[in-house]
């Protein structure tokens, strides 16, 4: 018996497993997986993720390999590169964590809360009932609980239990990571997005770490024009392109082959709760759909999830969900949108050379509030909704700096 059972230990599962058991609740994590485990990804955390993890009292110091950004280069198709700087003095606004470290010492943070860890144990059957949701799992007990969290991913097999996951399903993006080591070029301490012409609609980073190393890689809309061996192919000679090259350094080279993923960004129309579950992080397709990126979102939701249970209580599962989805609409379903507009700007050459071209005279002010609202520091449709104004609009201090 438990309170909650969430199921996946990567961001959204642990901020709801924090939470929970930080108000009370008696909480079951299970994960297929043993901790640390790799996880592709970019390893990106934006000001979004940044703030969720201080509000857990998380300390960056659990992360051996913790990089700060300090500002990011962007270069247009055309070739004209612009840099956007993030507030000096003030705290940190973005950062670079592996996930192998990162997601390990969340779990350890769940553990530390008072959450029970079950590492090792898939996924197997989910059987409601009217009173509690029975979780059935791989080398293990079965555990009976009044709510589940699923917070297991982008094929999520607890949505896929409960139907509700769209046939035939890839998600709205593709990416591949690799890691490089040997970096010797600006990349050592720079983060940097290519819109090279044949990725759009997509883009290319590096993301620096430490030890002289980065995460490179590429991520691309799925839009029907491009197969997964092209796309394998675009990849394999990121390194050779001349501008790449001169990034990284002559010395920089591949650690071992390339990972690759799908990314869910549909959480205008996701299906979010069912019954006694609620879906969280990858599992409720929250990536931002203009970025690709995920770890604020999951962190964002999971916490959601994990406050709309502790608000309604053992007994009202329909209350719990209704208050959740409504959380989570306001919370990202506007931005969302906002996000694809602008994703259908930077899509086509035009668009990318000539967004990249305004911000190159916007002037130093207007490009660091850029970078700001690019890094997640105010939601991306914040113009839009009055709602979520406040007086310390791009004035707040970094994470770190009260």
């Amino acid at each position: 018996m438990a309170d909650v059972v969430v199921v996946g230990a990567g961001p959204a599962g642990t901020a709801a497993s924090i939470t929970l058991a930080r108000a009370g609740r008696d909480v079951v994590v299970v994960d297929k997986a043993t901790f640390p485990r790799d996880k592709c990804c970019g390893d990106g955390l934006t000001t979004l993720a940044l703030r969720e993890l201080d509000d857990f009292g998380f300390d960056p110091a659990a992360v051996a390999s913790w990089t700060v950004v300090d500002e990011a280069l962007l270069r247009a198709p055309s070739g004209c590169q612009v840099r956007l700087p993030l507030p000096a003095g003030g705290g940190t606004y973005a950062a670079v964590a592996p996930r192998l470290e990162l997601d390990a010492a969340l779990a350890d943070l769940a553990v530390a809360a008072g959450a029970k860890f079950r590492a090792g144990q898939a996924f197997s059957v989910l059987t409601p009932g009217p009173a509690h949701v029975e979780v059935a799992v791989e080398n293990g007990e079965p555990i009976r609980a009044r709510y589940v969290v699923a917070a297991d991913g982008m094929w999520s097999p607890v949505r896929k239990a409960l139907g509700l996951t769209p046939p035939d399903y890839l998600g709205e993006w593709h990416a591949f990571r690799q890691y490089v080591t040997g970096v010797t070029g600006p990349a050592a301490d720079q983060l940097i997005v290519w819109f090279d012409e044949d990725f759009l609609p997509g883009y290319a980073w590096s993301f620096p770490m430490a030890g002289r190393r980065a995460n490179v890689g590429f991520g691309v809309r799925r839009d029907g024009t491009r197969h997964g061996k092209q796309m394998k192919a675009q990849f394999a000679g990121l390194l050779e392109r001349p501008h790449v090259r001169a990034a990284l350094g002559v010395d920089a080279a591949w650690e071992a082959g390339p990972a690759a993923w799908p990314i869910p960004a549909r959480i205008d129309r996701a299906p979010m709760a069912a019954g006694r579950v609620l879906l969280t992080g990858d599992a409720a397709m929250a990536t931002d759909v203009l970025t690709g990126e995920g770890i604020g979102q999951a962190l964002l939701t999971g916490r959601l999830a994990a406050e709309a249970i502790v608000a309604a209580g053992a007994l009202q599962p329909t209350l719990a969900a209704r208050r959740y989805v409504a959380d989570v609409r306001r919370e990202l379903v506007a931005d969302h949108r906002m996000s694809a507009a602008l994703g259908r700007v930077l899509a086509h050459r035009r668009g990318a050379d000539g967004a990249l071209a305004v911000l190159a005279h916007a002037g130093e002010r207007g490009r660091g509030h850029f970078a700001r609202w690019m890094f997640e520091d105010e939601p991306r449709a914040i113009a839009l909704t009055p709602a979520r104004w406040h007086r310390r609009l791009f004035a707040r201090p970094g994470v770190g700096r009260g």
